[in-house]
C-alpha cells in the first residue's frame, strides 16, 4: 500500500468517525428532549390524578349529603 491510500483510508475513517459522533450528539439531544417530555408528561398526568381524586371525595360527600337528606325525607313521610 502506497502512503496515499493509507491517508485516504484514514480520512474514510474520520468522515466515519465524525458522522457516528454526529449520530450520537443527535440521540443525545433527542434523549434529553424525551426525558424532558416524560416528566413533564408524569406531571401533567399526576395532575389529572389529584384532579380525579378531588372530584371521587367531592362525589362522595354529594352523595352523603343527598343519602342524609332522602333519610331525612323518609323520616317526615312516616310521622
Amino acid at each position: 500500500m502506497d502512503n496515499q491510500s493509507i491517508f485516504k483510508q484514514f480520512e474514510e475513517l474520520e468522515n466515519k468517525l465524525g458522522n457516528l459522533i454526529g449520530f450520537c450528539k443527535s440521540y443525545e439531544k433527542e434523549n434529553i428532549e424525551l426525558k424532558e417530555k416524560i416528566n413533564g408528561l408524569e406531571e401533567e398526568l399526576q395532575g389529572k390524578v389529584t384532579a380525579e381524586n378531588q372530584l371521587r371525595q367531592e362525589r362522595e360527600m354529594i352523595r352523603s349529603k343527598i343519602d342524609g337528606l332522602i333519610n331525612r325525607f323518609h323520616e317526615i313521610e312516616v310521622e
